[in-house]
C-alpha cells in the first residue's frame, strides 16, 4: 500500500492522541464520586482528548495553589489503565490536611488543575504463575484497587488475595465493589480487616488490628506469595515485619508510601574531597541559612534545621518537594520526580541534590 494513499492517511487520522508526561500538564475534573464519609474519587481527562497510558500502582504528582502558596501532592491511580480516556485519584480527607481538604471542598466537575505523571514504580511484577498478596491500610488502597481493576478488565488468570485494613467497616473504601469483583475473579479472596465494628456489630468476620496471627490464618502460604503493600507508615512496618517472619523474600516484598519518612543521614567525616566542603544554603522566603555539606541532601539539613519544605518519597521519585533555584549549582541524582523542562526552567529536588556551591533557594 502507498503510505501517501488516501488508505493510509485515513488510518493515520483514527490514531488517538496521548499524553506526553514530558510536555503535558493540565487536567480537567470530569467526574467526583463519594466512597466514604471522608473519601472522594475524582476522575480526570485530557482538554484536548488525549490518551493515557499508566502502569496499575502508579501515581499523579498534583501542583495546586492555594491562598498564592504552591502545594504539590502525590496521589495514586485508583482506575483501570485499560480505561485510557481518563484516570482517577481517591483522596481521604485528612484532618488539618490542606491539599485534601481544599480538594474535598473546593475542586468541583470542569475546573482544571496542573500534574505531572504518571509516575512511580509499585508495579506488579508480570507473569501468571506468580501468587500474590495485595496488603492495603485506609486510603493506601489506591494503587492496589487499580491492580485489581485492571485484572477485572483483562481477565487475567491470578492468585491473588486482597486485604484491605480499616478503622471500621465503613471506612473500607470500595467495599461493595470489590465484592463484585470477587465474584467476577475466580482467583480472587478478600480478607476486610476493621479496627472496630461499633457501627456495624452484625460484622461477620474479624477485628483488630492486622497481626501475624490473623495473616497466617488468613494467608498460610503468605512465604509463596509477592507482597504488594501500602498504607500508613506504622501499617507498612507491621507488614514488613510480619512478612519477613514468615519468610517472604526482600524481593518479594514491594511497598508505596507518600508518608514523608525521618530524613536521618550519618554524620559526615571530614575527608578531603568534596563531600568535606560546607556550603552556605540561603531559603529567600523564610530568610534562613543554614549549612549544608557537600555529602549532605538540602532537604535533609533543611528538615532537621527546621525549615519547611513539602516532601515524601526522599528519594527523587514523587516531586513534592520541587523548588526553585535562585542561584548555585547540585549535583541531583533524580529517579524521574522531575522533568527536563522544569530542569531547564531552573527547578530542582532538595532530596536528591548535594550543593556544588553556595545556594539560594526561592522557599
Amino acid at each position: 500500500m502507498d503510505i501517501r494513499s488516501p488508505e493510509t492517511m485515513s488510518i493515520a487520522l483514527k490514531l488517538p492522541l496521548v499524553w506526553n508526561p514530558e510536555t503535558d500538564d493540565t487536567l480537567v475534573c470530569i467526574d467526583i464520586r463519594q466512597e466514604t464519609h471522608d473519601v472522594k474519587t475524582f476522575t480526570f481527562a485530557s482538554p484536548d482528548g488525549k490518551e493515557f497510558n499508566f502502569e496499575p500502582g502508579q501515581y499523579f504528582l498534583f501542583d495546586l495553589e492555594l491562598g498564592g502558596e504552591s502545594e504539590s501532592r502525590c496521589y495514586s491511580i485508583s482506575s483501570s489503565p485499560y480505561r485510557r480516556n481518563a484516570f482517577s485519584v481517591t483522596v481521604k480527607r485528612v484532618g488539618g490536611g490542606r491539599v485534601s481538604n481544599w480538594l474535598h471542598d473546593n475542586l468541583a466537575v470542569n475546573s482544571t488543575v496542573k500534574a505531572n505523571g504518571p509516575l512511580g514504580h509499585f508495579i506488579r511484577p508480570k507473569g501468571t504463575a506468580r501468587k500474590f498478596l495485595l496488603l492495603s491500610g485506609g486510603s493506601g488502597i489506591t494503587p492496589v484497587m487499580s491492580m485489581v481493576r485492571a485484572l477485572a478488565d483483562t481477565y487475567e488468570p491470578i492468585d491473588a488475595v486482597f486485604m484491605h485494613a480499616a478503622r471500621t467497616p465503613k471506612d473500607l473504601i470500595f467495599r461493595e465493589e470489590l465484592v463484585c469483583l470477587a465474584n467476577k475473579l475466580g482467583g480472587l479472596r478478600l480478607h476486610f480487616l476493621p479496627e472496630e465494628v461499633t457501627n456495624e456489630p452484625s460484622w461477620p468476620g474479624l477485628a483488630g488490628r492486622i497481626s501475624a496471627d490473623y495473616v497466617k490464618l488468613a494467608v498460610p502460604d503468605l512465604s509463596e506469595r509477592v507482597v504488594m503493600c501500602c498504607g500508613p507508615a506504622p501499617f507498612m512496618a507491621a507488614a514488613r515485619k510480619i512478612a519477613e517472619a514468615a519468610g517472604v523474600p526482600p524481593e518479594n516484598y514491594l511497598e508505596e508510601s507518600f508518608d514523608a519518612a525521618a530524613l536521618e543521614e550519618p554524620s559526615i567525616q571530614p575527608t578531603p574531597d568534596a563531600s568535606a566542603r560546607v556550603f552556605q544554603v540561603a531559603f529567600s522566603k523564610q530568610a534562613r541559612t543554614i549549612d549544608v555539606s557537600g555529602g549532605q541532601t538540602v532537604l535533609s539539613c533543611a528538615k532537621k534545621a527546621g525549615i519547611k519544605i513539602p516532601s515524601s518519597c526522599a528519594n527523587g521519585v514523587c516531586g513534592t518537594c520541587k523548588s526553585k533555584l535562585v542561584s548555585g549549582t547540585v549535583d541531583m541524582m533524580h529517579n524521574g520526580g522531575i522533568r527536563q523542562r522544569e530542569v531547564d526552567a531552573g527547578l530542582f529536588l532538595p532530596c536528591c541534590s548535594k550543593p556544588l556551591s553556595d545556594l539560594i533557594i526561592e522557599r
